[in-house]
């Protein structure tokens, strides 16, 4: 016994170095007077709308002439669109419409993203703006007065003895906005050539592409792309006629999807 008083003590020392220990204590690694890290806050949308019901059946209908020359019940498989597969409906949805008439195709689609920070110190909308920015710049957008490479069929951006971008949509050589920014209609001296668009969201662009080189008949694309906090919609609007010699129109193209972009924008914020 005369060993006992010794191993209490060791136990004592070893009681006493654990209670001194910082190992599981969560504040041990912070200094005194260290900034305390704020969280950005978050976006406002924490969830997206049903994307295949987000356009009213009056302006699927006008946007997709040939369906109503469908019967009944192919015109309602027509308006009811395709879902986009997608594996989380509160990060990302889409949906598509296709209808054909005897003078020319129709597509249009819908995409909702809603963009999610995980850096704390990054708010959601600062995230989004980052990602819409890849979009716009991805989209190679001509400065005013300028022609893209991407305006000519062949990708050369060579002008015809005019002056006019060869393949490029028809308009002038500057923008007029209209005075009221909820009207869809393009006015005579509005230029039609991809662009910065005013009064949608919180930014937003348009690009027009036609399609000629290596396809027998012309199409011509208007994709119209939009912030909102942290919400990018990308709405896009195809045209392909019957006839090889006919090209799309820019102008009727640009009105509609602008028009139903606008549509999306208003429904986002009620």
């Amino acid at each position: 016994m005369a060993y006992v008083p010794g191993v209490a003590l060791l136990a004592a020392l070893v009681a006493g170095c654990s209670a001194g220990s910082d190992a599981d204590d969560p504040d041990a690694d912070s200094k005194p007077g260290s900034p305390t890290v704020t969280a950005a806050p978050p976006g406002k949308y924490r969830t997206l709308p049903e994307s295949c019901r987000a356009v009213p059946r009056s302006t699927l209908k006008d946007l997709l002439p040939g369906a109503a020359e469908l019967p009944e019940e192919q015109q309602e498989k027509v308006y009811e669109g395709t879902a986009t597969v997608t594996y989380d409906t509160d990060r990302k949805v889409g949906c598509r419409w296709k209808s054909d008439a005897p003078d020319a195709a129709r597509n249009l689609s819908i995409d909702f993203e809603r963009v999610v920070s995980y850096d704390p110190s990054v708010s959601d909308d600062d995230r989004a703006r980052d990602v819409y920015g890849r979009k716009q710049e991805a989209a190679a957008l001509p400065a005013p007065g300028g022609v893209t490479p991407s305006e000519t069929p062949d990708g050369s951006g060579s002008a015809s003895p005019d002056g006019t971008p060869s393949g490029s949509p028809t308009g002038t050589s500057s923008a007029t906005p209209s005075a009221d920014p909820s009207a869809s209609t393009i006015g005579p001296g509005e230029d039609l050539r991809p662009r910065l668009l005013d009064e949608l969201g919180d930014a937003a662009f348009l690009d027009d592409a036609l399609t000629r080189a290596g396809s027998a008949a012309q199409h011509r694309t208007v994709s119209v792309v939009f912030r909102t906090s942290n919400v990018i919609v990308t709405v896009e609007y195809t045209e392909q006629p019957a006839r090889v010699t006919e090209v799309p129109d820019s102008k009727e193209l640009q009105e509609k999807a602008q028009a139903l972009a606008r549509k999306l924008a208003e429904t986002l914020s009620e």
